[in-house]
């Protein structure tokens, strides 16, 4: 069983993690790039990337929660209802992707002076951030399809997406911020609209194999109100879920700007915690792909009504996530020194980043418990249970970090907090719930599809 296990779970995992790794590397190439424009533009990065992220996570549960239903029905024998549902969320993702689009454009003034920071750091946030929101429906599709593709047990092929969208990506970045030949230099703007450029080319190729897999199984293509509706309010407890984590993300920026004491210091702290975000968000993407895993053959083997089995596989990766989570901690020690001048030139954020990064490597283990245990709950559909204890976890937390840095007691300790106690927290919650068998539900429910129109 174990050798068994462990091979279902590198196969899942392995591909997941070259894909997520590659997703964190769209804002890593932009900060690289970005960074040596100045310190000011990538503290504004900075600030547009916690804002971007918080509106493109929040719909997370395109994908996790996709991944979860078309994996039931996988396991229930019913491929064809598995691609209908997937449909339905690429539908769903459209219609999301388009209202937030339209909000985002609207509101990118007012959510960037929610920050409070300098007037060199808002101009070019606002840049940024106005242009990259046109990115968001095809980020969500592309969110979408990578959750049916997952379901199916297929993570090569958002894989081969991934890397093909940051070759792209790149390489679009260094034309439009810099220019090149008749090309001219867009600065910041470059950045954010080579970024849109490869994910609607992503958008496009994702979906496609999932409508060529649904025309192959008889799945229907037109958007199914009733079908709609249904995964609206399957993902409704994991956008309350998703909302405590990227709550708890911006608490602990606006933590970083309450805690600086001058606006020299202030740039240097935002600019710092953005590039450990990027690294902590780098790696916490290459331990989510145990994660994907965990979702992809606990809703598959519920669907299937193999209990025994789920539990044995969990257990098989919550090892696996602490021992990664220890590989990336001392990789993460070890290279902190190194990673500062690949992003700046700035000397006083080379200093700071450091400890950072060393707070952040202690965390890990941690952490790769965590997104295993994260998973598996969202592969067995047990939103409501991740949104209550999200918000447990952030009414603890959120007051205590205000608090350290109310007390100007550094960057460094509003790391801690977050990687010690945030983290902590999150742990408690999900290892409790996972020990009991409340979440333990067996079956797949059937596909809700709207009877057809009799004209």
């Amino acid at each position: 069983m174990r050798s068994g296990s462990d091979r279902e779970i590198v196969r899942l995992a392995v591909p997941a993690f070259l894909a997520l790794v590659a997703e964190p590397l769209f804002l890593m190439a932009d900060a690289a790039i970005v960074g040596h424009l100045g310190t000011a533009p990538l503290a504004g990065l900075g600030l547009a990337g916690v804002v971007l992220q918080t509106a493109v996570g929040l719909c997370v549960f395109l994908a996790y929660g996709t991944t979860s239903s078309v994996a039931r029905q996988l396991g229930a024998g019913d491929r064809a209802g598995a691609l209908a549902q997937g449909i339905d969320g690429l539908w769903l993702a459209v219609l999301i992707g388009l209202l937030t689009t339209v909000a985002g454009v609207a509101l990118t003034g007012p959510l960037v002076a929610l920050f409070g920071t300098s007037a060199a750091v808002a101009g070019p946030a606002t840049t940024y951030l106005r242009l990259a929101f046109l990115g968001t429906t095809p980020l969500l599709v592309m969110l979408a399809a990578t959750g049916v593709l997952r379901g199916l047990q297929d993570t090569r092929t958002p894989l081969a997406v991934a890397v093909g969208a940051n070759v792209l990506n790149v390489a679009l970045n260094l034309l439009l911020v810099y220019g090149l030949g008749p090309v001219a230099g867009l600065g910041i703007a470059g950045s954010a609209l080579g970024s849109v450029l490869a994910q609607v080319a992503s958008a496009v190729v994702l979906t496609a194999v999932v409508v060529r897999a649904a025309r192959r199984h008889g799945a229907p293509l037109r958007p199914d109100r009733a079908g709609i509706r249904a995964a609206a309010h399957a993902g409704a407890a994991l956008v309350v879920r998703t909302l405590t984590l990227r709550a708890a993300l911006l608490v602990t920026t606006y933590a970083v700007t309450l805690g600086a004491t001058s606006a020299r210091g202030q740039e240097v702290d935002l600019a710092t915690h953005q590039l450990a975000s990027t690294v902590w968000s780098f790696l916490a993407f290459a331990l989510d792909a145990l994660a994907i895993a965990a979702q992809a053959v606990t809703g598959r083997a519920l669907g299937a009504g193999d209990v025994e089995g789920t539990r044995a596989l969990t257990r098989r990766m919550v090892k696996w996530g602490a021992a990664c989570g220890v590989v990336t901690g001392l990789l993460l020690a070890a290279v902190s020194p190194l990673l500062g001048p690949l992003f700046t030139g700035d000397q006083a954020v080379h200093r700071a980043l450091v400890p950072v990064l060393l707070v952040a490597a202690l965390g890990q283990p941690v952490a790769g418990v965590v997104f295993v245990l994260d998973g598996v709950l969202i592969g067995a559909g047990d939103g409501s249970y991740l949104a209550r204890g999200g918000l447990v976890t952030l009414v603890v937390y959120a007051p205590v970090v205000l608090l350290v840095a109310a007390g100007s007691l550094g960057l460094v300790a509003v790391w801690a907090c977050f990687a010690g106690l945030f983290m902590g927290a999150r742990l408690v919650v999900l290892l409790r719930r996972a020990r009991g068998d409340a979440w333990l539900v067996t079956g797949a429910p059937p596909v809700r599809r709207a009877a057809p129109d009799p004209s």
